[in-house]
């Protein structure tokens, strides 16, 4: 074995190893979150089999709650994507400044990669303030 090759070894090994170990808390991370997800829409749905069996209101402040709980959920997503919208929008801002600034012999206009990441920002900002369905 020459110089070279020797050197290469340790680096392999630790490459390999660590690939190994982030797959594998990357594997458990989303089996863990899946089982807490599983467990909430148990318990949840226990819930609700048990406020609709009991005499008089139940099942209407079960319909209540779920009706409820559904806008929650619309509102969450509606403004998730306003937020996705507007990051992705200044990261292409961003990148066309930084491009600009960093590329002084360029012939041509290499800033305008960060138009995708505008373009996809806009897109995102359009659809959540225009085109997504009103909860």
């Amino acid at each position: 074995m020459d110089l070279r090759s020797s050197q290469l070894v340790p680096i392999f090994l630790f490459l390999s190893v660590s690939s190994v170990a982030l797959f594998s808390f990357v594997a458990v991370a989303a089996w863990s979150s899946e089982r807490r997800r599983e467990r909430e829409a148990f318990y949840r749905s226990e819930t609700l089999k048990k406020i609709v069996e009991t005499p008089g209101e139940g099942g209407r402040a079960a319909l209540e709650y779920l009706r409820e709980e559904e806008k929650n959920a619309a509102r969450r997503r509606q403004e998730g994507l306003k937020l996705g919208g507007l990051i992705t929008a200044l990261v292409g801002i961003a990148m066309m400044v930084f491009i600009k600034a960093v590329d002084h012999g360029s012939t041509g206009p290499d800033y305008l990669v960060g138009l995708l990441p505008l373009c996809v920002g806009a897109a995102l900002l359009v659809y959540s303030y225009l085109l997504a369905p009103r909860s």
